[in-house]
């Protein structure tokens, strides 16, 4: 097994490993999901998309060169996705590869965010990461498959203003960790990979967002460049071919792991000053979920609670 990030613009090529098996992909209605969906179909393989937004996701599935189906789920109910994980079954066959990726984020102030919106990306990212997994390990023992955690320079040093997302996402890498091993007795590979800025919706709004953009803006200038959800795909389904431990997206980001212990006190450095330039009612304007996808998802969750 290996990392994979050791070398930038790498790009596999479509091969034996990945054509004609099964994969799994969460929150492929749009985004990374999406562009995921779309290499590893181009690769060859069987794509079922799972996400929250069924006409988009309708728009997704058709636009795969290969054979595929999506069925409209949310991660945070168990029961949707056991009954996902049969209709894969049933209509592709078992899943080799597994891809954790749906997710959502909040950002504001933690005593200015609703406890509900807080609780629901820890929901959607974490525990529907779980569930995830809960649902799809069986196939996956059964094909000795590929769980793929997808998380995010996020768990190397926790944001203000994004403690949820922080959260979540540190402790789905923590999760992913300790479910690795647990499964390789299996056969079962467990792989992490680290996101850093991808051009999705989820970041369009970031000159906005105080936090983030200060973050961005005292990092180097080649840490800044927002890479693309195509781009960030090749790295995710190298990494995927190889069935590696660590993906980096991108690449350099693999030389941080050393560094993780610095990175709180540095970010905390940033933070601070910024924040003291601003007063309490800015703050708490800024207090929204990040991105069409996380809408989508927050706006169904208040409809189905207020039924």
């Amino acid at each position: 097994m290996r990392d994979i990030g050791s070398a930038g613009g790498h790009r596999s090529s479509p091969g034996t490993p990945l054509r004609g098996r099964v994969a799994v992909v969460t929150g492929a209605a749009r985004g990374v999901g999406e562009a995921l969906a779309q290499r590893l179909s181009a690769a060859g393989m069987l794509v079922a998309l799972l996400g929250r937004e069924e006409e988009t996701l309708r728009r997704a599935a058709a636009s795969l060169p290969n054979r595929n189906i999506y069925v409209e789920a949310d991660v945070t109910d168990h029961a949707a996705l056991e009954d996902a994980a049969r209709h894969v079954d049933n209509e592709l066959g078992p899943a080799s590869v597994v891809v954790a990726n749906a997710g959502i984020a909040g950002g504001g102030p933690f005593t200015r965010t609703a406890a509900d919106l807080w609780q629901r990306v820890i929901d959607v990212n974490l525990v529907g990461s779980a569930n995830t997994a809960r649902a799809f390990l069986p196939q996956l023992t059964h094909t000795h498959g590929y769980f793929l955690q997808i998380a995010s320079t996020a768990a190397f040093g926790s944001a203000p203003m994004m403690s949820a997302y922080c959260a979540s996402k540190a402790g789905a890498e923590s999760f992913a960790q300790a479910l690795r091993g647990e499964v390789e007795p299996d056969g079962i590979t467990v792989g992490i990979a680290y996101l850093h800025w991808t051009g999705t919706a989820m970041i369009a709004g970031i000159d906005e967002h105080p936090v983030l953009q200060a973050l961005r803006r005292n990092q180097p200038r080649f840490a800044r460049r927002v890479h693309t959800p195509a781009q960030v795909a090749d790295w995710l389904t190298t990494g995927i071919t190889h069935r590696a431990h660590h993906i980096y997206a991108p690449p350099w980001l693999r030389w941080c792991q050393p560094l993780r212990p610095l990175f709180p006190t540095v970010v905390a450095r940033i933070t601070r000053r910024e924040l003291r330039t601003r007063s309490h009612t800015e703050l708490a304007a800024d207090v929204t979920v990040l991105g069409a996808g996380g809408l989508a998802d927050w706006n169904s969750y208040l409809s189905r609670k207020n039924l």
